[in-house]
């Protein structure tokens, strides 16, 4: 008898998304096939699977030892989150070559299914990193007598939902700050910087609003930037590797001496980026946003606003306007959304843009502080209707106390 071939050996997932496209979380259950084409027949001895998730780490260093004697310290580490296998043809023990309990594989198309679930517990999220990676994938091996075992391959993307609709994502980051620029016995007037966004969590494709105060009273020409930054930090052995990339950015004008440049919502897109790694014990991905003044000769004035990338976008609701926001989210895949009570109207509804634009000219003379607390009201929608003005007279005492932030002009 002529012994038949193997024409194709390949794993499929059965996805239960319309992108086609094999994503879990962890809990879910994973499915598919494991597809045999043959010509001919062929006697098998098992088809097993193994389905695996890791996240690694690896990075090397040069040592000097003395006397120009150098070495390289590698630096490894790894955590299995997956390890679970299953035979769908035959037995176990497949390390003899004899005639018995073989299944015969005739020509054709052939599917043997599979099934299993991923851990309760949480996973990492997949992610391809400089010095490490989190991966999951099946691995279909074919045994034949006298033959060497046949192997395919196929990952799988599994995310880690991060819920930016909670109180901790949704609360506002700010920062002031400033900086006086010196030359040999010459002391020039100070660069201030104020900035502020609305949220610390996003999901990639939103766009952050950033409003800020950029006010120049040193003697330089200066530029505020903005950029969003991805942190990767790789653990192992006791060590720590960062790495350090650039994901968007943007460019204000340039500001001579004594020119103040406001920010009311300016916006930089998040990319499609991976999302925020923050329970893997080697590996981390984070986030931050810095808005910055770009001074030639001296050290930038910088302000870091931390950012966390989620998987579950801002439900609609999920504004200042709305205190149920963190109570409930959406899910990965645009599920619907539960029944809620009518929303209070919009910010938009009830000024006018008007009375919106009417801003004093006085504006551009108010410090960071000052112009961080008229910002958030005057231009925001309003707060809850239960909250209060704790300070109701703060804002007009410190009107008539402002002083000119340049002295220079």
């Amino acid at each position: 008898m002529v012994l038949g071939k193997v024409k194709s050996f390949t794993v499929s997932y059965d996805c239960l998304n319309d992108s086609n496209v094999p994503v879990f979380s962890s809990g879910d259950s994973v499915s598919g096939r494991v597809i045999i084409e043959v010509t001919g027949e062929i006697r098998v001895k098992s088809l097993k699977i193994n389905a695996k998730g890791f996240a690694k780490v690896r990075w090397t260093e040069s040592r000097n030892a003395g006397s120009n004697t150098a070495y390289t310290q590698n630096y490894t580490e790894e955590v299995e989150y997956l390890n679970h296998k299953d035979i769908l043809i035959g037995h176990e023990r497949d390390d003899d070559n004899s005639e018995e309990g073989l299944t015969t594989i005739h020509s054709g198309r052939h599917e043997y299914a599979f099934s299993f679930e991923l851990p309760q517990t949480p996973l990492a999220t997949s992610f391809e990193g400089k010095h490490g990676s989190v991966r999951y994938w099946v691995k279909a091996e074919l045994h034949r007598p006298w033959l060497l075992p046949m192997k395919t391959k196929k990952e799988f993307t599994v995310f880690e939902h991060i819920d930016i609709n909670t109180p901790l994502l949704l609360s506002p980051q700010a920062g002031t700050k400033d900086k006086t620029l010196c030359c040999w016995f010459c002391t020039s007037g100070p660069i201030s910087l104020s900035a502020k966004i609305e949220r610390k969590g996003y999901t990639p494709g939103e766009s952050i609003q950033i409003f800020a105060e950029i006010e120049n009273c040193s003697s330089r020409m200066v530029v505020p930037k903005a950029a969003i930054y991805q942190t990767q930090t790789f653990y192992a052995k006791g060590k720590m590797k960062e790495v350090k990339q650039l994901v968007a950015n943007l460019r204000g004008e340039s500001l001579s001496s004594g020119k103040t440049e406001t920010w009311n919502g300016k916006m930089l897109k998040i990319p499609p980026v991976s999302p925020s790694i923050l329970d893997c014990s080697i590996i981390r991905v984070e986030y931050s946003l810095m808005v910055y003044v770009d001074i030639p000769g001296a050290i930038n004035l910088s302000l870091n606003l931390p950012l966390v990338i989620g998987t579950i976008p801002l439900h609609p609701f999920g504004s200042r306007t709305s205190s149920v926001s963190s109570q409930c989210s959406m899910s990965w895949l645009g599920m619907g959304l539960p029944e809620r009570p009518e929303a209070p109207p919009s910010y938009a509804e009830i000024v006018t843009e008007e009375q919106r634009l009417a801003v004093p000219a006085a504006r551009e003379e108010l410090e960071g502080h000052l112009f961080a607390y008229i910002h958030e009201f005057r231009f925001q929608p309003p707060p809850l209707y239960s909250e209060i003005d704790p300070n109701p007279d703060h804002a007009s005492c410190t009107e008539e106390r402002r002083l000119d932030s340049c002295p220079s002009r």
